[in-house]
């Protein structure tokens, strides 16, 4: 404490002997000239900081990188058609943070983001990191748009600052469940979780919706969103015989849990929400992976006219990063979008101005209409089944 106070002293001493030094420059014939270098930034316009984060390594990496190339493409294209607020162009700069889809890192960067300074921030990608993050940024009283985070405790903390632009986990586990009895007239149920706020939060809507439709859960068990060897797990559940094997959790673990279900012999269904619902999966899965094997839901979805744009999207990010969309990237770039025309219908960047037409949001978007309710969470969200077949994810139907 005493080490902090002598440091304290010895900065405002320095800085005194500054001002004292700056004051008899004025007086110098070259302190005039210097005057004119301060107009090229006054004409360069004001610069708006938006923050995004999602996990850009580990595991995930390739869903982070996904989500964070689709809110560059969205600054992008949004600096090259000149965006005026209260009359003046901006600049608009993406902040981009990795959060590691871990919750202590996730904080630590959400922290960051507001000592930045930046006007809105859209993110986290997992809801393990989007939850804990979203009180730092309601302190902040910083706006805050998840393209993915899908647990539904995110928009129930009583934050007026948190918005997502998909449907939770209550519609997406449900939607699943009854699909698991109704449609592939699985009878007996195995359900596994990563341990996360997400895996834990779609297996919990889906278990509950299975029993509700008169299906049978006859295993529960859990691993965790980092774990390679199922087999333990795997075995118990084979002895139960079902007929179909939900798990709640992400691509990365996943494939290879579908491998060790072949090398065990296990022929039941393969169930999971958005986190599995990637082109990734079907490299990581390969081979154990037959047609109508796998069925996933994407916490959103477009039909009708609005399929015209999303294939528009997939053409320019395919020609901008030499890469297939995953997931969410759609869904960030309409978060990016939406943000900034709440800021222009506001003639301001300050969140406090701009965070009620937020909340009005009425915005058509590459993923379909978005409006948000009185928690932040969409209305009327779509839900996309899929399946994989000859290698690739197929659309069975979109549904609201």
């Amino acid at each position: 404490m005493q080490f902090k106070v002598k440091s304290t002293l010895t900065v405002l001493a320095a800085a005194a002997l500054l001002v004292a030094c700056g004051k008899k420059e004025e007086a110098a014939p070259a302190a005039p000239a210097a005057a004119p270098a301060a107009a090229p930034a006054a004409d360069a316009g004001a610069v708006v900081k938006i923050g995004h984060v999602g996990p850009t390594s580990g595991a995930i990496a390739h869903l982070g990188k996904d989500n964070e190339n689709g809110a560059r493409l969205a600054i992008e294209e949004l600096n090259a058609a000149g965006v005026m607020i209260d009359g003046k162009k901006v600049t608009l700069e993406l902040i981009a943070e990795d959060d590691a889809a871990d919750p202590k890192q996730g904080t630590a960067v959400a922290q960051k983001l507001v000592d930045s300074k930046v006007a809105g921030v859209i993110g986290h990608l997992n809801s393990g990191t989007t939850i804990p993050a979203s009180k730092i940024y309601s302190d902040a009283g910083i706006p805050q748009v998840s393209p993915s985070a899908t647990n539904p405790k995110y928009t129930r903390q009583g934050f007026k600052t948190t918005f997502r632009v998909v449907a939770d986990d209550t519609q997406l586990g449900g939607t699943l469940g009854k699909y698991a009895v109704g449609t592939l007239k699985g009878k007996s149920i195995a359900v596994i979780d990563d341990r996360t706020a997400y895996g834990q939060g779609v297996a919990e809507e889906f278990a509950k919706a299975v029993e509700a439709a008169g299906g049978k859960v006859v295993a529960k068990e859990f691993t965790t969103d980092k774990a390679t060897d199922f087999n333990s797990i795997l075995t118990t559940i084979k002895g139960k015989k079902p007929d179909v094997v939900f798990f709640g959790g992400m691509d990365a673990v996943a494939g290879p849990m579908l491998k060790q279900m072949k090398s065990l012999g296990i022929k039941a269904k393969f169930m999971g929400g958005d986190g599995i619902c990637s082109s990734e999966l079907v490299k990581l899965g390969g081979d154990a992976i037959a047609d109508d094997q796998v069925f996933c839901a994407e916490a959103g979805g477009v039909e009708g006219e609005a399929k015209a744009g999303m294939e528009e999207f997939k053409t320019k990010f395919k020609a901008k990063f030499n890469a297939d969309v995953q997931v969410y990237a759609p869904y960030v770039y309409d978060s990016v979008k939406l943000m900034v025309a709440a800021m222009v219908k506001a003639n301001s960047s300050d969140p406090a101005k701009y965070l009620p037409e937020l909340a009005k949001t009425d915005y058509k978007g590459v993923t379909g209409p978005i409006m948000f309710d009185e928690k932040g969470d969409i209305k009327n969200g779509a839900l996309t089944l899929k399946t994989v077949r000859a290698g690739k994810l197929e659309t069975l139907a979109v549904i609201r």
